[in-house]
């Protein structure tokens, strides 16, 4: 790699540790510094309301305070980076995801509580009660894919969930909007279980898109809200790395490692709410890309060899 790995490591350790908040700080010492998957799980739960949701900020562009679906759903992204569905916030997760489930099946995309606080345009939402494909995809892959927990994967609420993202998808026969559809398409796709030959019908309509013209940019001197790469491909085993050569995977991880700014973080290509919001997003997003590059072998104090390692062992 360009960079020297060592360096690397260091100069996002002090910045994680000057600027980021508490749950990144905890996600840093997991991943690097032999860390507690408890000491994690604690920062996490300290944005958990009554009602089981997530809120207060654990989106950093969503200041609302209470409890929001996406707010949610990155919270059960950090419980899986973890290895934490066994953990008691479960529980309260599916109560409330139950209790904000809608009849058609789907959940909302957000509330219109968010609309009383500091929020990006892009929450802003009209009226409430209407089921929306992104995060309902997600959350509910994420659910069907760990294996602590199943009972409730039975229960009418969630399978009226499972019915409605395979309506959202069989209608869409381009395929997803953008990148956050994508997600939600992955997600589910990958974890459904049964019925093989109606999901391998809409994976070759999601790989489609993803090798288009609409899909993962692959050119990384792309500037702005776009989605690269190692957005799509964060680790060798995401489901878009079989899509890449390892020629785009390598020339993205040294961009990535370049892209490292002066005071040790990565930056946001969207416009933030509040300097603090900003301060937040750049603690997750470091932390996200030492995983990035932890996972394909490119911080070698941690891991065996390099890029060169990975490449001749996939």
């Amino acid at each position: 790699m360009k960079n020297e790995s060592r360096h690397v490591l260091e100069r996002s350790k002090d910045f994680i540790y000057r600027n980021a908040r508490l749950l990144d700080r905890m996600r840093f010492a997991y991943h690097f510094e032999n860390g507690s998957r408890a000491d994690v799980l604690r920062a996490l739960q300290a944005y958990q309301n009554e009602d089981g949701g997530f809120g207060n900020a654990l989106e950093p562009d969503m200041r609302c305070p209470h409890s929001q679906p996406v707010t949610t759903e990155t919270a059960l992204l950090i419980i899986k980076e973890v290895g934490g569905f066994d953990s008691v916030m479960l529980d309260d997760i599916l109560s409330y995801l139950e209790g904000i489930s809608l009849p058609g099946g789907g959940l909302p995309r957000a509330t219109t509580a968010v609309n009383d606080y500091p929020h990006a345009p892009w929450w802003t939402t009209e009226q409430d009660g209407v089921p929306s494909l992104n995060p309902t995809g997600s959350i509910i892959g994420l659910l069907l894919g760990q294996s602590e927990r199943a009972e409730f994967q039975a229960e009418r609420w969630f399978q009226g969930h499972v019915d409605f993202i395979w309506r959202c998808l069989e209608e869409s026969p381009v395929g997803p909007g953008d990148y956050h559809d994508a997600m939600q398409w992955i997600s589910f796709l990958e974890t459904v279980p049964g019925e093989t030959e109606r999901a391998a019908k809409l994976m070759g309509i999601l790989d489609e898109w993803l090798t288009g013209p609409n899909g993962i940019e692959k050119n990384v001197h792309a500037e702005g809200y776009v989605h690269k790469v190692l957005d799509y491909a964060k680790t060798p085993d995401c489901y878009a790395s079989r899509l890449l050569q390892s020629e785009d995977i390598e020339r993205h991880l040294d961009w990535l490692m370049d892209g490292q700014q002066a005071d040790g973080g990565w930056n946001i290509t969207f416009p933030a709410v509040s300097s603090a919001g900003e301060q937040e997003w750049r603690g997750s997003l470091t932390v996200d890309r030492l995983i990035t590059l932890k996972a394909y072998g490119c911080l070698g104090k941690f891991i065996k060899g390099s890029y060169q390692f990975w490449r001749d062992h996939k």
